[in-house]
């Protein structure tokens, strides 16, 4: 099923702060236009590093950059499409501090790139 990036404005957005995942962040961009999903697991088919995270919460971290920057989305796979919502962006080392504090479950800044 075709893959929509929801906030795709926000990737961008991040990218112009960062500027060493500018590359990184226009290949995810470009992936997910092309990705063809059925279920979860292909996003791993797609981006090779990919941690589906527990709990029922439906979200995914991506690794960008070379592992540098992560990105957590939440997914919703639909009868005819996947919709994928950019919900955090950062550094590893701020996903780090973030899971030390298990709160990559519930974490939410996209709006600090809007």
């Amino acid at each position: 099923m075709k893959v929509s990036l929801v906030k795709e404005q926000t990737v961008r957005n991040y990218a112009r702060k960062h500027a060493e995942a500018r590359a990184s962040c226009a290949d995810f961009i470009s992936r997910i236009k092309t990705a063809d999903w059925e279920k979860p697991d292909d996003m791993k088919a797609t981006f090779g590093s990919v941690d589906i995270l527990g709990k029922g919460t439906y979200r995914v971290v991506f690794d960008i950059g070379g592992n540098n920057h992560r990105f957590i989305c939440k997914y919703r796979f639909g009868k005819t499409s996947v919709r994928l919502y950019v919900l955090w962006l950062g550094t590893h080392a701020e996903y780090t501090a973030l899971c030390d504090k298990e709160q990559q479950y519930t974490a939410d800044n996209h709006e600090k790139y809007i």
